[in-house]
């Protein structure tokens, strides 16, 4: 099983927010958050695209991360996912170019079809085409970053004439990409045909019943050899709901409410989605059910490290873990549950806390044989003086 010396933690901000709720002031606990795991030294925060529904209410992730570039100094911003279809690729391409700049380095492209068929809807794409659309967009947004001769392609819904970029990227050979996956094969296939990386938000449950990540991790290594890539499972991301809370007992008391409203009000009436537990009707206990069957993260930070340990089972191992970051719990037990995560389970899948367990253990077996020399240590400096004195 792969296990990376250093997994990455960060978060995955569609963003959701409650829709009677000031959007104002939810963008900016939005930017806030992002600031707060920069100081926690989170790797890295993902921003989405939306346009419709209520809840998500970023509709430009660049414009978004522009911002939070000059409010944070080390954490990777990533677009979560800009939506393809939606956008000219040689846009795309130039905003993100611009970014790289900008940041000096510090950004990613994520990309995807569109997770709201409802923003297709008013942008008249048919939402069968959104996938095609998607996969075509990549290929000439991988040779606009790639090739330096002029580009002409002519699609039935973007054209190029002797298109290039006359700003390359700062980042070499370019900014790191990855595709969003969540239960068809598209976005793992499309992945392994430029070995770009994998965002998966669908690793448990689909339309079509369970979803087995090591087979959509082995669709992306077939194809990628395909296309003569190699696919790197340090980019490979794992997007899961997930709270800490010093017991279990709290965590789920943290997001009963919100979680609960959340699924009701925005996962099932608004996208049509369902609970996808046994007993969906049980509203009291919706979350402990998600909990227990592994489809959300929610305990102590023993129980959360229990949880990532069995999905890396799950998945014979990826490189990074985000949380699906929602307003599940209070501001004062969101931040709680960041900070809990980032002091006591992070450490424990970013080797940092193996050599001091070793000198601790070693200092521990040693304990009464270093007290003697300590003391022998003692005796013979009193010894000295109290022969000094009476000379």
């Amino acid at each position: 099983m792969y296990r990376p010396d250093r997994m990455k933690f960060g978060i995955f901000l569609a963003p959701f927010h409650r829709h009677y709720e000031n959007p104002t002031l939810s963008l900016e606990r939005d930017m806030r958050l992002i600031e707060l795991l920069d100081e926690l030294d989170y790797d890295e925060a993902w921003v989405g695209e939306h346009h419709s529904a209520g809840w998500e209410t970023i509709a430009s992730p660049e414009v978004f991360m522009g911002i939070a570039a000059q409010r944070t100094r080390r954490i990777m911003l990533g677009t979560g996912v800009i939506s393809l279809p939606y956008h000219h690729p040689l846009m795309i391409a130039n905003r993100m170019v611009l970014l790289d700049h900008l940041t000096r380095g510090r950004v990613m492209l994520g990309v995807g079809p569109g997770a709201l068929y409802s923003d297709a809807q008013m942008l008249g794409i048919p939402t069968t085409s959104l996938r095609e659309r998607m996969e075509e967009s990549l290929d000439v947004i991988m040779r606009l970053l790639t090739e330096t001769e002029p580009i002409t392609h002519k699609s039935d819904w973007f054209e190029l004439a002797n298109a290039t970029l006359h700003l390359r990227p700062y980042t070499k050979p370019h900014f790191p990409i990855a595709v969003a996956s969540v239960q068809s094969p598209a976005g793992v296939t499309l992945a392994g045909k430029h070995g770009a990386g994998v965002l998966s938000l669908g690793v448990t449950v689909g339309l079509r019943g369970a979803v087995d990540p090591k087979q959509q991790w082995a669709i992306a290594e077939e194809t990628a050899a395909k296309h003569g890539k190699t696919m790197n499972k340090a980019e490979w991301r794992i997007v899961t709901p997930l709270h800490v809370a010093p017991t279990r007992k709290e965590a789920l008391a943290d997001v009963q409410e919100g979680g609960t409203e959340f699924l009701r009000k925005y996962w099932v009436d608004a996208l049509g989605n369902r609970h996808n537990v046994p007993e969906p009707d049980n509203e009291e206990t919706l979350i402990e059910q998600l909990s227990d069957s592994g489809q959300w993260i929610i305990g102590s930070p023993d129980d959360c490290i229990a949880a990532i340990e069995r999905l890396q089972e799950a998945t014979d191992g990826f490189g990074g873990l985000l949380f699906r970051a929602n307003e599940y719990a209070n501001p004062e037990a969101t931040r709680r549950s960041y900070e809990l995560f980032a002091r006591y389970v992070m450490p424990k899948f970013q080797g940092s806390l193996e050599s001091l367990d070793r000198s601790y253990n070693a200092v521990v077996a040693n304990v009464a044989e270093t007290k003697a020399q300590g003391q022998a240590a003692i005796e013979r400096a009193h010894d000295r003086f109290e022969r000094g004195a009476a000379r």
